[in-house]
C-alpha cells in the first residue's frame, strides 16, 4: 500500500527523499568499490591498509595503513563532487600521516584536486575501481616526528588486532567496556 500524501508537493519530497536515498546507497557501494581497488594496489605495492581507522580530534581515517618503510598513509575516498567541496576538515588528517591521499572513482571530475586547497604539491590522487586502482600523482612524504608515527602506528596496530581478534571470537565483546 502506498502510504505517500495525494497532493503533488508532497510526492515530489518523497520522490527527493528517495533520490537522495539512492545517491547515498550508490555512493557507499562506490565507496566500498574505491577502498577494494586501492587495498589491492597497495597490497602490491607492499603497503597494508586497514579500513575506517578512527583517529584523535573524531577523525576517521577511510584508510590508513604502513608502507614496508613504516610510514603512515591515510587515504580519503570521495565519491561525489559535493563531498569533496564540502569537506573542509581533510587537513587535520595531515597531523596523522606521512602521505596523504585521495582516492575517486573511475570518472570522477579530477579538476578539484589542482586547486591549491587541495594541496596538490602534497597531497596524492588515486582512481579506482573494485579491481584495481592507479596512482594519477604520487603523494609528497611529509615525515610525521618519531614519537607521533610511535602512536599512530600503536593506534592502527591496536585496532586491526582488536578486529582480527573480534572475528575470531565475536563474544569478547562481554569482556570490554568498548
Amino acid at each position: 500500500m502506498n502510504n505517500r500524501p495525494q497532493n503533488q508537493s508532497s510526492s515530489a519530497a518523497y520522490d527527493k527523499v528517495d533520490i537522495i536515498s539512492a545517491e547515498q546507497d550508490m555512493s557507499k557501494s562506490s565507496s566500498a568499490s574505491v577502498s577494494r581497488g586501492v587495498s589491492r594496489m597497495f597490497y602490491r605495492h607492499a603497503i597494508m591498509v586497514q579500513s575506517e581507522v578512527s583517529l584523535k580530534g573524531n577523525r576517521r581515517a577511510d584508510l590508513m595503513g604502513i608502507t614496508a618503510k613504516g610510514d603512515v598513509v591515510i587515504v580519503e575516498i570521495k565519491c561525489s563532487r559535493a563531498d569533496l567541496l564540502g569537506d573542509q576538515k581533510w587537513p587535520e588528517y595531515l597531523d596523522h600521516c606521512d602521505q596523504y591521499y585521495w582516492a575517486v572513482p573511475a570518472g570522477f571530475d579530477l579538476s578539484p584536486f589542482d586547486q591549491e586547497f587541495f594541496m596538490p604539491e602534497r597531497c596524492g590522487l588515486i582512481v579506482a575501481d573494485s579491481y584495481d586502482a592507479e596512482m594519477i600523482r604520487p603523494a609528497k612524504r611529509v615525515a610525521l616526528a618519531l614519537a607521533r608515527r610511535k602512536v599512530e602506528v600503536q593506534n592502527l596496530a591496536s585496532k586491526a588486532m582488536r578486529r582480527m581478534m573480534l572475528m575470531a571470537d565475536s563474544e569478547l565483546t562481554k569482556y570490554s567496556s568498548e
